[in-house]
């Protein structure tokens, strides 16, 4: 199966939160999308592990993604080793995909740090021919993407661009609430964190507002990218007018 986008997380629900109306939108276009989640995000503070996998794949319906993979990594404890780097360049050679979303370069879980090196590394290890890895007893083909682009997370940082999203903001939102135990949920028992407040899925519609607001849009998505951006057609970029 050949993916044209694949998007990784740390754990699940980053995708959902940073990226998720990007994802969508594409799929509108007709493109296929696949999610892999590093780890299970067994250490968050509410909910279990099994109820966040559950949880994942809804919220993976909604979004429309034709996979989602879980790699079983350690929560807060993976490593940008050789070992996990593997991992990810068999999933990139399973789908071959054009595009790869993965985390933030620096943000406040040290996770996402980790995971946006470890996956870059990783993609550029997958198209090194000499690297040999099998898939159900046969060999792979090396894939390297065309490009990785980095989604923003917790922190502020200032994109390289910005993805209309304005017709899946609504969806967007149904895929975060999806994960019940980690968000805003009144009716829950559990200790409240950072992310499970109610100003905090607030805070998620007004940074989609703003980031709208800066391309002329009611919403949008903002991506960094370590590489230089090429364009052919200047009309296809959007302005403020």
């Amino acid at each position: 199966m050949q993916l044209d986008i694949l998007a990784f997380g740390a754990h699940p629900d980053d995708v959902e939160l940073s990226c998720a109306g990007t994802l969508m939108a594409h799929i509108a276009m007709g493109k296929t999308v696949g999610i892999i989640d590093l780890t299970q995000g067994e250490l968050g503070t509410r909910g279990t592990a099994e109820i966040r996998l559950h949880e994942a794949e809804a919220a993976a319906k909604l979004i429309g993604a034709i996979v989602r993979e879980n790699l079983n990594m350690a929560d807060g404890f993976f490593t940008n080793d050789k070992e996990h780097q593997l991992q990810i360049v068999k999933i990139i050679r399973k789908y071959r995909p054009q595009v790869v979303f993965a985390n933030a370069v620096t943000d406040r879980h040290p996770d996402h740090g980790k995971g946006a090196r470890l996956v870059a590394d990783a993609c550029f290890l997958a198209g090194l021919t000499k690297i040999e890895t099998e898939l159900d007893g046969e060999p792979q083909q090396a894939h390297r993407p065309n490009a990785i682009y980095n989604y923003i997370q917790f922190r502020q940082i200032n994109p390289d661009f910005i993805v209309d999203i304005s017709g899946f903001m609504d969806k967007k939102m149904e895929s975060i609430l999806a994960y019940g135990s980690q968000f805003y949920n009144p009716a829950s028992g559990e200790p409240e964190t950072v992310i499970s407040s109610a100003h905090f899925i607030k805070n998620v519609e007004e940074r989609a507002s703003e980031y709208g607001r800066l391309i002329g849009t009611r919403y949008g998505e903002g991506f960094t990218c370590e590489s230089k951006l090429g364009i052919s057609n200047v009309f296809n970029l959007m302005h403020v007018k």
